[in-house]
C-alpha cells in the first residue's frame, strides 16, 4: 500500500471526524433547546445528558443510515474517490461553520448531501450520482438522492404534525391538572431527551461512517462495506465533544425563539421529534434533528396558540432547504479542483 494513499486516507477520516464535531455543535443544541427552555434542567445538565446518550447511539445503532448514504454515489471504490470525499467533507465544514456562527438553525445532512452531489458533479459528470429517479419510476423504490430528499421533506411535517395532535390531546387530557403537575413533566423530560439525544446519535453519526467507510474501502484498507467498531467509536466521540462545545445561539433561536416554551410544550416536542427520528433511523434514511426539533416546536406552539408563533422561523427552514444544498455543492465544487491538485 503506498504511503501517500493511506496519508490521503488519513486526511478523508479527520474532515469527516470535523464535519461530526460541526454536526455536533449544530444537532445537539436543538436536542435540549426546549429541555433547557423551560427549566427542566441546567444548560450543564442537559449538555451532558445529550453528549454521553448521543454516544450511546452512535455505538448501538447499527448502520441502516451509513449505508444509504454510502450508496448516494456511484463511483468506482478506487483511491480517486478519496479526493471526492474530501471535496465533499470540506464543503458541508466550511457551510456548517458559516451557518453555526450566524446562529442559522441549517441542517448538517443538507449540507452534506449538497457536498456530496457538488464533488461528485465536478469530478465524474451528474450521471455518477444515484439521483434514484428510474428507481422510483419503474420499480417505484425509494432509493438515493431522492429517497433522501425525501426524508428531508418530510421528517419535519411529520414532527409538526405528530407534534401538533400530541399537544391537543394532553392539553385537553390535562386541562383540569394543578399547576405542580409541571414538576412531574420535568422530571419526565429527562428520560425524553435522553431518548431524543440516543436517536440524534443514533441518526447522524451514520452519516460519517458511511463516508469514512467508503474512504477506507477506496485506499484498500477495507474489503467489504462493514462499518468497523472503532469507526463508530471515534464518530461517537466526535459528535460527544460538539455536543460538550454546544451551539448556544441555535438553542436560543429554538427555545426562546419560535415559542415561549412551557415544560407541556417541551415534552410534547421531544417525544413527537425522538420518534420522527428513530423511525427515520430504523428505516435508513438521514435526516436534520435540527428541523425535526423546529418542525415539532412549531407545531406545539401552532395547537396552544398559533398567533404566539414566530413563523419566521418556519420560513427560515424552508429557505435553508433551498439554499443549503446549492450552496454547499457550490463550495464543494470549487474545492475539489485544488484538493484534486494537491492529492496529485
Amino acid at each position: 500500500m503506498p504511503s501517500d494513499i493511506i496519508i490521503l486516507v488519513i486526511v478523508v477520516v479527520v474532515a469527516a471526524l470535523v464535519f461530526a464535531l460541526t454536526n455536533g455543535l449544530h444537532d445537539a443544541s436543538s436536542v435540549v433547546a426546549t429541555f433547557i427552555a423551560c427549566g427542566a434542567g441546567t444548560p450543564l445538565q442537559a449538555v451532558g445528558l445529550a453528549s454521553v446518550c448521543g454516544l450511546l447511539g452512535a455505538l448501538f445503532s447499527g448502520s441502516a443510515v451509513a449505508d444509504t448514504v454510502a450508496k448516494i454515489v456511484s463511483l468506482p471504490v478506487q483511491p480517486q474517490l478519496l479526493g471526492v470525499l474530501m471535496a465533499a467533507l470540506l464543503g458541508a465544514v466550511v457551510w456548517n461553520l458559516i451557518t453555526w456562527y450566524l446562529g442559522l438553525p441549517s441542517s448538517s445532512t443538507h449540507a452534506l448531501v449538497g457536498g456530496i452531489v457538488g464533488a461528485v458533479w465536478v469530478s465524474s459528470g451528474y450521471e455518477h450520482i444515484l439521483w434514484g429517479w428510474r428507481e422510483l419510476i419503474y420499480t417505484h423504490q425509494l432509493t438515493g438522492i431522492v429517497k433522501v430528499f425525501t426524508a428531508l421533506l418530510i421528517s419535519p411535517l411529520l414532527g409538526f404534525a405528530i407534534a401538533y395532535c400530541l399537544q391537543k390531546t394532553v392539553s385537553f387530557s390535562l386541562r383540569n391538572a394543578k399547576f405542580t403537575v409541571n414538576k412531574h413533566l420535568k422530571r419526565l423530560q429527562w428520560l425524553m431527551a435522553a431518548l431524543l439525544a440516543y436517536s440524534h446519535g443514533a441518526n447522524d453519526t451514520q452519516k460519517i461512517m458511511g463516508l469514512i467507510t467508503l474512504a477506507l474501502m477506496a485506499g484498500n484498507l477495507l474489503q467489504q462495506q462493514i462499518t468497523p467498531e472503532w469507526v463508530k467509536l471515534a464518530g461517537g466521540m466526535v459528535m460527544f465533544a460538539g455536543t460538550m462545545f454546544g451551539g448556544w445561539s441555535i438553542m436560543k433561536t429554538l427555545g426562546q425563539g419560535i415559542f415561549v416554551i412551557r415544560p407541556i410544550h417541551s415534552l410534547n416536542s421531544q417525544v413527537s421529534s425522538g420518534g420522527a427520528i428513530m423511525l427515520a433511523t430504523v428505516l435508513g434514511v438521514p435526516i436534520s434533528t435540527t428541523h425535526v426539533v423546529a418542525g415539532s416546536v412549531i407545531g406545539v406552539g401552532a395547537a396552544d396558540e398559533y398567533r404566539m408563533v414566530n413563523w419566521n422561523i418556519g420560513k427560515e427552514m424552508i429557505a435553508a432547504w433551498f439554499v443549503t444544498i446549492p450552496a454547499s455543492a457550490v463550495v464543494a465544487a470549487m474545492l475539489y479542483y485544488p484538493i484534486n491538485w494537491l492529492a496529485g
